[in-house]
């Protein structure tokens, strides 16, 4: 009787591990000027959610700020590189800028979503703000680009009709306009914004002028 021996065949199975998407805060506003309330912030953030990094978005037009009030973009623009040059977590992103005209995040958001297709981007915003994302231009577009990250705030609740993301950073009671009004009566800014950005403040003569 003739045997047959089987060869067991090993095949071997090449594994596709699928890149993961990068994960990226998203932190706008005026910056007018950037101070440590907003780096304490998208620290956390980062730090709590796990992310690739975090980018400060300066508004080239805000919709809701008086322009009379607000500096140029280009110098907004260099204090917030002034204040994250050391950290690797932050960079600064100038799609607003390039974009220009107002900035509504909506807009801003397609766009990079567009360039970007495989990125998750996550939000920031103050607790107190979240109250009215239904007031934001079309905020139901919106939510389908980016996740709302919320920052706890007292006396506000956790709650929305839309999906956000909650999280408990150190409550800093900095305040750019508190820091423009110092500056304007020659007061100290130190310790409420980066020594770097004091000095870019100081040597462009910016905020000397009051209100």
């Amino acid at each position: 009787m003739q045997t047959v021996n089987q060869t067991a065949t090993k095949v071997l199975t090449e594994t596709v591990t699928a890149i993961p998407h990068r994960r990226v805060g998203i932190l706008g506003g005026t910056f007018n000027p950037p101070h440590l309330g907003h780096l304490i912030m998208a620290q956390q953030v980062g730090d709590q959610l796990g992310l690739d990094e975090v980018r400060f978005m300066p508004d080239a037009q805000p919709p809701h700020v008086d322009e009379k009030k607000t500096i140029a973009i280009e110098d907004r623009a260099n204090m917030v590189q002034e204040a994250i040059v050391d950290n690797p977590l932050f960079r600064l992103e100038t799609a607003e800028i390039t974009r220009g005209g107002k900035s509504y995040t909506y807009e801003t958001m397609k766009l990079l979503k567009a360039q970007h297709p495989d990125t998750q981007y996550y939000f920031i915003i103050g607790g107190d703000m979240v109250d009215y994302l239904h007031t934001w231009y079309h905020i139901d577009d919106l939510v389908k680009l980016v996740t709302f990250v919320g920052i706890k705030r007292t006396g506000y609740p956790t709650t929305s009709q839309y999906p956000v993301i909650w999280v408990d950073a150190p409550l800093i009671d900095i305040s750019s306009t508190q820091i423009r009004q110092k500056i304007s009566h020659g007061h100290s800014v130190r310790y409420l914004v980066p020594e770097t950005v004091a000095a870019y403040i100081k040597e462009h003569h910016l905020y000397e002028q009051n209100d």
